[in-house]
């Protein structure tokens, strides 16, 4: 096909993309050759490296559009990410090999947050923090600065590691041009007050400060008493005649309103004008369906370098790259053609190393990279304009400056050239909002054969959901919070267990003091000043004793524990779903959700998802963690997983709490039902269930979850803690291993088993709670909350409650040794009864209710 030409006789790839506005606005670029003469010229040229463009902007009318930034322009991922990283081997060669090592890297938002990785990755040992327009509740504010001319000025400075910027080593800050230079004045002036330093250095793709702007930087970095370099990739100057932005914005507004007209007569009154010939083509195909792809990021991976992002980050998105690529090559299909991979405004470095990965994986004709932004820029279909189409869509991730529209430049395809035959939009999870769909993907759907939308989860540091998110917006009408979404914790950075067995829809407070002496919490709890949940208790640590009766009961009782797993999750691949999400309550229900996963992927080769939630009696369950799971998975497929029943509360809780979500299945499943509250279950004995004799240590090191209005903002997840200093006495994984090596040895009774309890009426009859209103009334408690029935939970309540006494079933045998010896150590007395449907009862000791009366009739004494 022979190439197309312009009036002029050139080919369109000869057209340097800036003539348009060079012709009209008289706007010129210069080079300043910064190698030495005579010789060979060693930098690009500018017009290699540049575009011009018009925007709608009061301070400057022109933008320098960048070929190699991969911002406004789609560029092979490789060349933008050389384009950084070799700007960042000169700086470690400036630096030397100390200077690198104690360097720091600032880049700038939101144009230059993925160069400034690039030149982090080229320096090689140096952490990296960009500036953000995104504030994070709860992580403190290192720094601030202005952007003068830009048409979003606030920049935050939010590091993770409070100590990021306070250090005396060079600090490498990272634009994509350096103009007037007041953008890393202001940068400096507040970063030297608060921790001076003698060395700084300014890397851009070009420098176009006039010789006046460079003998400001002289005298600024003299009065300083610091030393400031620079390096560029090309250098120069941009002229201006006089009137230009007056003109310029005559040409935005003539060229803005006809494009308006030409997208309304096309497209009808109701489509918003873009100044984007796209719109003005012929009708487009039906939009493509959204393919949706959730990467499997390294866990409590950062996703760019908003909080920090250190060498050892960058070595684990390395590691996990081919796995990422390989998931993204599933969802291109066979036949992608020309991709583009499109990042999200700030996040820019996750979606340009996926690109970079898929270009060098070869699994298309072509792929390039962009990223959408904030910038307002006309767009002009001749290839003498930088931007030949433009996109408009509202934002979709509750900015703090309010909604907004952004755009995405040169996706549409211009009446002369290519489209992409495949886009896949790289957004993170707090961006994954019902308006990235109405806004964005509706955008791109009818210029693209196939859409895939990539989700990276967001990365807030640990802490940062403790401070109140009061102040963040409401992103529905009626004034409630949506979640942020932030993606599941997991092992090893939170909990024992392996990455893939769980994901906890938890926060992380570890950090904080929750625990309370046993007496001072069941005080507050029944006096009504406190809910169970607001504290925890003091980890039991067991005595060699006990630790031995743990020991013989696992041995004792592993393959009837197989068993029950194999016939409940046998059970719900029946007749719940083939492919279940399986959602445990945490925590006594998540070694159960661990175990029936192991069996499915044994039994069967299904890898079904895993995740721990929070549920609170009283309180109900974590409606943040559900909204998650919707957006997730299919809510259908969704299983909730606990280990026993005993009264029933918490199913009776779960069942209330998802009248609000429909398309829950509200039907608990659970390893033994003795109370016969569920029709899901493995079994109805009331046996010991080895991990009910421990607390932490047999449930991965994760604390009871925690609800406290301080902590736990209207947007988070409850929280929890995560005992690592308890390791040497875990056996999370021991437990579930002895169990899992009967699998074999049971499988045959598991498939009779299941057969009669599919054939059979396993409607609950609720006998257990029955039960536990009698002993309420006999034993003058008057709270049946202060009754424990089950093995489980009476063991439970002789761990971290009050006891008063235990009921045990007369006769029972060696399923209460570990009961027996808790409550000797306790001084707790066991009174074998007979008539019990559980094989014992465990009373909390209601001393701190007023009124309350003993067995023998007498008034307890309240505290």
């Amino acid at each position: 096909m022979p190439k197309q030409t312009t009036r002029k006789g050139k080919t369109i790839d000869e057209v340097w993309s800036g003539t348009w506005v060079a012709d009209r606005l008289g706007v010129g670029l210069h080079d300043c050759e910064a190698g030495p003469r005579p010789g060979p010229r060693l930098s690009p040229r500018l017009t290699e490296l540049l575009g011009l463009a018009l925007r709608r902007n009061p301070k400057r009318a022109h933008l320098l559009v960048s070929q190699v930034l991969g911002k406004h322009v789609p560029q092979s991922p490789r060349t933008v990410y050389a384009a950084g990283y070799g700007l960042g081997t000169r700086v470690r060669a400036l630096l030397g090999e100390d200077g690198a090592a104690a360097a720091v890297v600032l880049g700038y938002a939101e144009t230059a947050t993925g160069l400034g990785h690039c030149v982090a990755d080229g320096l090689g040992t140096a952490p990296y923090l960009h500036s953000t327009r995104r504030p994070v509740p709860g992580v403190a504010t290192a720094g601030g600065f202005e952007e003068a001319h830009s048409h979003a000025t606030s920049h935050l400075l939010l590091p993770e590691d409070p100590v990021l910027l306070a250090g005396d080593g060079p600090l490498v800050l990272v634009d994509d041009e350096f103009s007037t230079g007041n953008t890393v004045l202001n940068t400096i002036r507040d970063l030297h007050s608060r921790h001076p330093r003698s060395h700084y250095v300014v890397v851009a793709l070009v420098d176009m400060r006039s010789p006046a702007d460079r003998d400001r930087l002289t005298a600024f970095a003299a009065e300083l008493g610091a030393r400031v370099d620079l390096i560029a990739l090309a250098s120069g100057t941009v002229s201006l005649p006089d009137g230009v932005l007056a003109k310029g914005q005559a040409l935005v507004e003539e060229y803005e309103a006809a494009a308006a007209g030409t997208a309304e007569t096309a497209a009808g009154p109701a489509e918003p004008a873009a100044g984007t010939a796209a719109r003005a083509q012929a009708p487009q195909p039906e939009p493509s369906p959204v393919v949706r792809v959730d990467l499997n990021w390294p866990a409590r991976l950062p996703d760019g370098g908003r909080h920090g992002f250190t060498p050892a980050h960058r070595k684990r998105l390395d590691a996990a790259l081919p796995d990422l690529a390989a998931q993204l090559t599933a969802a291109l299909g066979t036949e992608p053609g020309r991709v583009l991979v499109l990042g999200n405004e700030e996040l820019m470095y996750a979606p340009l190393r996926l690109a970079k990965a898929l270009e060098e994986a070869g699994p298309a004709r072509e792929v390039r990279f962009s990223t959408t932004t904030r910038s307002p820029v006309l767009a002009v279909d001749d290839p003498g304009y930088a931007i030949r189409t433009r996109l408009v869509f509202p934002a979709h991730d509750a900015p703090a400056d309010g909604p907004g529209d952004r755009y995405a430049y040169n996706v549409a395809r211009p009446s002369d050239g290519a489209g992409f035959d495949t886009v896949v939009a790289v957004v993170d999870s707090a961006g994954d909002t019902p308006e990235l769909h109405t806004g964005l993907l509706a955008a791109l759907a009818p210029h693209t054969g196939r859409l895939v939308l990539a989700v990276v989860p967001s990365y807030v540091p640990p802490l940062a959901s403790l401070a109140s998110l009061a102040s963040i917006p409401s992103r529905t009408s009626d004034h409630r919070q949506e979640p942020i979404m932030t993606e599941p914790l997991r092992g090893p950075a939170f909990s024992s267990y392996a990455p893939e067995d769980v994901g906890w829809l938890l926060q992380d407070l570890s950090g904080v003091q929750l625990e309370a002496p046993t007496e001072e919490r069941e005080e507050a709890i029944q006096a009504g000043g406190a809910h169970y949940a607001e504290s925890l208790p003091v980890e039991y640590q067991p005595s060699p004793q006990y630790q031995e009766l743990y020991r013989s009961a696992l041995a004792a009782s592993a393959a009837r524990v197989a068993r029950a797993v194999g016939t409940v999750t046998e059970t719900v691949l029946a007749e719940r779903s083939p492919s279940p999400v399986l959602v445990s309550l945490a925590r006594a229900g998540t070694p159960v959700g661990v175990l029936m996963r192991r069996w499915a992927r044994a039994r069967h080769g299904l890898d079904l998802p895993h995740y721990a939630v929070s549920i609170v009696r009283g309180r109900g369950i974590d409606a943040n963690a559900l909204r998650w799971l919707a957006a997730h998975h299919d809510p259908a497929d969704v299983v909730f997983v606990d280990g026993w029943t005993g009264k029933g509360a918490i199913t009776r809780e779960l069942k209330e709490a998802l009248r609000e979500f429909p398309g829950f299945d509200p039907e608990i499943v659970v390893l033994a039902d003795p109370g016969s509250c569920v029709p899901t279950y493995g079994t109805r004995e009331d046996f010991l269930i080895p991990s009910a004799c421990l607390n932490s240590t047999v449930s991965g090191l994760i604390s009871r979850t925690v609800l406290r209005s301080d902590l736990v903002g209207p947007a988070d997840f409850h929280g929890a803690k995560f005992y690592r200093e308890l390791a040497g006495a875990d056996v999370s994984v021991e437990f579930v291993d002895a169990v899992a090596a009967h699998f074999d040895d049971v499988a045959d009774a598991v498939d009779e088993e299941v057969k009669e309890l599919l054939a059979a009426d396993r409607t609950p009859t609720w006998e257990g709670w029955a039960a536990v209103e009698r002993i309420s009334e006999e034993y003058g408690i008057h709270d049946v909350n202060l009754v424990k029935p089950g093995v489980g939970e009476t063991t439970r309540v002789l761990l971290r409650r009050v006891p008063w006494k235990i009921l045990a079933q007369r006769g029972a045998g060696a399923d209460l040794d570990h009961v027996r010896l808790l409550a000797e150590q306790r001084g707790v007395p066991v009174e074998e009864v007979d008539g019990l449907p559980y094989t014992c009862v465990g009373l909390i000791h209601p001393r701190f209710t007023r009124g309350a009366t003993g067995a023998d009739g007498k008034a307890v004494a309240s505290k």
